[in-house]
């Protein structure tokens, strides 16, 4: 059985982004690594540990073009991540407040989530309760999937 281990994503400033994970988020910085040559650029990478298993790693390429996602609905790519109850997201609004981070929020039906942006722009987003797939889940998506293809089977 798979189960997500880490996410990886390029950050412009280190500084700034050790800042917010640490300040902002709470993540607590377990590992870093540096070197010289990741695709021909000197590169710093820093791990986060979630609770719970998984990591959020980031890494900065020195003088690397990030991408633009300019052309994107800007939470069509985004980093998720839960917490058990929809009442401790009043603890999220008020810690994103005090660091002046703007976000916004979104009703999901079960779930409710604040989304916002880190210093590069990665949108992540804080949802409560945790994702549940429901009973039957699978044969429903591998319709729609089916349906949007056009074809016989995903």
């Amino acid at each position: 059985m798979l189960r997500l281990d880490h996410v990886v994503f390029p950050v412009r400033d280190a500084g700034r982004s050790l800042a917010f994970y640490r300040d902002v988020l709470g993540l607590s910085l377990a590992e870093a690594h540096d070197g010289d040559d990741w695709g021909s650029y000197p590169w710093l990478m820093m791990i986060f540990p979630l609770p719970g298993g998984g990591e959020i790693v980031l890494v900065e390429l020195k003088d690397a073009q990030l991408p633009d996602y300019g052309d994107l609905p800007r939470d069509a790519r985004h980093y998720a991540m839960a917490i058990e109850a929809v009442s401790d997201l009043a603890a999220w609004r008020t810690r994103l407040r005090a660091a002046d981070v703007r976000f916004w929020e979104e009703d999901h039906g079960a779930q409710q989530s604040i989304y916002f942006e880190d210093p590069d722009g990665v949108v992540l987003e804080i949802t409560a309760p945790p994702s549940a797939p429901a009973a039957g889940a699978g044969e429903r998506a591998a319709q729609v999937v089916r349906r949007w293809l056009g074809a016989a089977r995903p």
